[in-house]
């Protein structure tokens, strides 16, 4: 999980907001689009369209001023959503017990790609348990990785969001 020189720039302007950066990404090449994926940092309420716009307003004030990317781009600021994208340590830990899809740069024990279940995290690795096997996998390892959806993370989901009946 390399930092992004993108990334370093637009970080401290999403925290300073109040949010967390997920995920920077560059998508296309002819006209590319500038993906920045945020979340709250209060798990207890959902983002919003008027958080992303928040943000999106910030950032395009900070790119116009230092204008990193010389082309013409598209600049779109979005939720991780259910399936989300894990880009740090913090993440891993948060979804202990799911079942998450990992791909590494290089080979851990014969193979790049894990499907399983997140056992542990701490701030070197994660450990992931496919079929009964447990996969110890450093960060710096990590090409991407991000939850799947099942049904125990859908039911979640919705009995976090359930509305109050009054």
């Amino acid at each position: 999980m390399q930092k992004h020189y993108l990334q370093d720039m637009i970080e401290p302007v999403v925290e300073e907001l109040g949010y967390e950066l997920v995920r920077v990404m560059t998508i296309g090449q002819a006209n590319p689009t500038l993906q920045v994926m945020i979340d709250v940092k209060d798990t207890s309420r959902d983002i919003t369209v008027d958080d992303c716009a928040t943000v999106s307003r910030a950032l395009s004030d900070l790119l116009d001023e230092k204008d990193p990317i010389k082309e013409r781009y598209s600049l779109e600021v979005s939720s991780p959503g259910l399936d989300r994208p894990l880009t740090k340590p913090a993440h891993f830990k948060r979804y202990e017990g799911y079942l998450a899809k990992v791909e590494t740069e290089e080979k851990i024990e014969n193979r790049k790609r894990f499907k399983g279940k997140i056992i542990r995290a701490d701030e070197q690795n994660v450990v992931v348990d496919m079929e009964n096997v447990e996969y110890t996998i450093p960060y710096s390892a990590v090409a991407k990785a991000k939850l799947v959806i099942t049904d125990e993370l859908w039911e979640e989901y919705q009995s976090a969001h359930e509305a109050v009946e009054i």
